[in-house]
């Protein structure tokens, strides 16, 4: 088996100004545990980073599917 190269989506989720600076100040923090708990229900599916937007913040993610390699 290989793996393909990782494919980047976004998830963007609307928030106030308040709420997303108190976000942001531990973002770190949040992808670790968001990555815990999509390993922990066995998902292809990683947080890489958060992003600041003006209309709330940007969870970028990056899946890694598995493939054959008579599919590449």
């Amino acid at each position: 088996m290989t793996t393909k190269g990782p494919s980047h989506k976004q998830i963007i989720i609307s928030m106030g100004n308040d709420n997303k600076t108190n976000f942001m100040a531990s973002s770190s923090n949040h992808v670790v545990n968001l990555n815990r708990a999509l390993k922990n229900i066995k998902s292809n599916i990683m947080a890489d980073y958060v992003c600041s937007e003006q209309i709330g913040i940007t969870i970028v993610t990056i899946t890694i599917k598995v493939v054959s390699s008579s599919n590449l």
